[in-house]
């Protein structure tokens, strides 16, 4: 058996707010570490059913970017969902839900920008 490894550094300000998110990994063909703005990691522990979760982000993560983030989270989500569950219907329920999520938040900035 092989090991792989996935190295997450984060760098942080006084308040200890994130300030920059850099990243690598063992098979990656890249040998330096990957700056990132965000991040969101979660594991499922079996044994007590339950996901633990890191959510970070930096101070330069735009509310566009996070609705960027978000939105292509959520439909990789659904595409993971799909291959672990065989289930397209689900799968096409959480695609909707994220093109739904995206066309708000658009909306939302149209209508807040209309005001300034």
């Amino acid at each position: 058996m092989s090991t792989s490894s996935i190295n997450i550094d984060v760098a942080l300000d006084k308040e200890r707010v994130p300030e920059d998110i850099r990243w690598n990994a063992s098979d990656s063909a890249t040998e330096n570490a990957r700056q990132a703005k965000a991040m969101m990691l979660a594991f499922w522990d079996g044994a007590e059913k339950t996901a633990l979760r890191i959510d970070l982000w930096t101070k330069e993560m735009m509310k566009d970017e996070m609705a960027d983030f978000f939105y292509q989270t959520l439909m990789t989500m659904a595409e993971t969902y799909h291959r672990a569950t065989q289930d397209p219907v689900l799968m096409n329920e959480m695609k909707q839900f994220a093109r739904d999520f995206y066309k708000k938040y658009q909306e939302q900035e149209l209508k807040t920008n209309k005001l300034q």
